[in-house]
């Protein structure tokens, strides 16, 4: 039986990204949706669910993927609300790359230093990459600063995380120049630059400067 990849995007266009990839991976067939929205997602959900006997759906999956991650979030919980019983299908999300990118920077970390306890800053932790890295690093009980260009803004990622993981051990920082991130970088183990494309935070002689001190 063939495998069968359900790509639902948020954007008008389906990643050719994520096309590369799953095709690399070796799924049998792609069935790739654009402009996807928790409002029109059903249909495209009951059509893979009930073609295939309970048992054989194992070899059906669901992507979410696009720019969009609190909308990839949405759709995911509409896709979760349209299956029943046995009928069901495995649902990945990845909306502009958060969920992988996080995750490899955090298990790279933790080939290095065990992450209970480790002290942990995330530049640009406002964004979807920075947020993941964040919660995971929280999840396994690291101490983490999250920072921001303004102070408002990195205390949102920490309410979400702290809601979602009580006991959660979380700071917020504001950091706007080279010096200021060089500061909410001192005595910490674990950095995770999570800017965008092209940010900035620290100078080469400042990066050199944290790993003489143990970073």
């Amino acid at each position: 039986m063939k495998t069968i990849l359900i790509q639902l995007d948020t954007d008008p266009f389906p990643s050719t990204f994520d096309r590369v990839v799953a095709v690399d991976a070796g799924v049998d067939e792609l069935f790739s949706y654009g402009g996807v929205t928790p409002e029109n997602v059903t249909g495209l959900v009951h059509g893979g669910m009930f073609t295939r006997s309970p048992n054989d759906l194992k070899n059906t999956a669901i992507f979410v993927g696009g720019s969009q991650v609190k909308l990839g979030e949405a759709i995911v919980e509409a896709v979760r609300k349209a299956f029943f019983g046995p009928i069901r299908m495995s649902v990945m999300m990845d909306s502009n790359g958060s969920n992988t990118t996080a995750a490899a920077a955090v298990r790279a970390a933790a080939k290095h230093v065990s992450l209970s306890g480790a002290r942990s800053v995330v530049l640009g932790g406002t964004g979807p990459v920075g947020l993941r890295s964040a919660e995971l690093l929280a999840s396994e009980g690291a101490q983490v600063t999250v920072v921001s260009r303004y102070l408002e803004r990195a205390e949102q990622p920490c309410r979400l995380i702290q809601e979602r993981i009580p006991g959660a051990q979380l700071e917020a920082a504001a950091a706007d120049e080279s010096g200021e991130y060089l500061q909410a970088c001192r005595g910490k183990q674990i950095l995770i630059a999570a800017g965008a494309a092209g940010a900035k935070f620290l100078t080469k002689e400042e990066l050199q400067e944290l790993s003489g001190e143990g970073l």
